[in-house]
């Protein structure tokens, strides 16, 4: 029988029998309602079926309701399952953390990262080689994004860190702010063209514009308002990579950031010279991580690099 989500056999509700769901039994149901199974849970789980339904059932007479409804060959979540289930995963994923963070000095488990696509290429694979020797038990799940969306997962706490332009506005207390490194304004050109000033290959040149819409793009697109220029466009991309690309081509020119491992094959380079219109490269994380010593430990390498 379902009890209601008011109810409990006990005379203990669900949200009070909640604060004492410990993690492998909330990982064992996590396993059924995932797979559909006991018996597919403990296969995953690398245990016996009996093992699992006794979890799950410890866990039913701990929240006073039943978790699963059972048939011969599949189990499937009650309601009260399915409302439960978020705050049954941020249980196991807070004991997970604590068990980490008690482990090697913090320095184990899975901390999840965002990273434009940049700083993939630039600064992430320098990170990753130093991690796996100094720390092999701290693991990276690396998420790819542009700054806007990378922002708005750190703030929701669906990503531990971003590594992403400098938002064009102040954020929230809950977030912190580490500046990685200033990317200077530069003028790519094909490296077949004759090397006239930068204003001039703005002036003559088809333009790649580095898409306005995003903040690094409005950067760029500051420096030309502020020069009034116009330049001929010939398309607009977020992908900074491609433009260099199209550049190389001989394709036109184009204003861009100067990141670390950008790809200069083929093209030629003018500088802007003027610091106000670097991009700022931060790595963007909750102001109190949930995973404090391993962001600290992250933290370092990333700025040493």
């Amino acid at each position: 029988m379902v009890c209601s989500v008011k109810g409990s056999v006990h005379g203990r509700s669900p949200s009070e029998g909640a604060l004492r769901v410990n993690s492998p039994r909330g990982e064992s149901l996590i396993a059924v309602v995932e797979t559909g199974s006991i018996a597919a849970a403990a296969r995953r789980e690398n245990r016996t079926a009996a093992a699992i339904s006794q979890r799950v059932q410890a866990l039913e007479r701990t929240l006073g309701c039943a978790l699963l409804l059972r048939t011969a060959h599949t189990a499937r979540p009650s309601d009260q399952c399915l409302l439960l289930m978020p705050k049954i995963r941020a249980i196991v994923e807070q004991a997970q953390a604590l068990h980490h963070d008690l482990s090697r000095d913090g320095l184990s488990g899975e901390v999840k990262i965002g990273a434009i696509s940049t700083a993939l290429t630039g600064v992430l694979p320098g990170v990753i080689e130093r991690l796996a020797q100094s720390a092999p038990e701290l693991k990276l799940k690396i998420t790819p994004g542009d700054s806007k969306s990378l922002y708005e997962k750190v703030l929701s706490g669906e990503l531990d860190a971003a590594i992403l332009v400098r938002p064009p506005f102040p954020p929230p207390k809950a977030l912190a702010l580490k500046l990685l490194k200033a990317e200077p304004l530069i003028l790519i050109a094909p490296a077949s063209l004759s090397e006239p000033s930068l204003v001039s290959l703005l002036r003559e040149e088809p333009f790649i514009r580095y898409d306005a819409r995003s903040w690094g793009g409005q950067i760029a697109q500051r420096f030309l308002d502020e020069q009034s220029l116009e330049p001929t466009l010939l398309c607009e991309l977020d992908a900074l990579e491609t433009i260099v690309m199209l550049v190389a081509q001989g394709m036109g020119v184009s204003l861009v950031p100067q990141w670390a491992g950008m790809n200069l094959d083929g093209v030629q380079v003018l500088p802007v010279d003027n610091p106000r219109y670097a991009r700022d490269l931060v790595v963007l994380q909750g102001s109190t991580p949930h995973r404090p010593v391993a962001m600290r430990y992250l933290l370092e390498l990333l700025c040493s690099g």
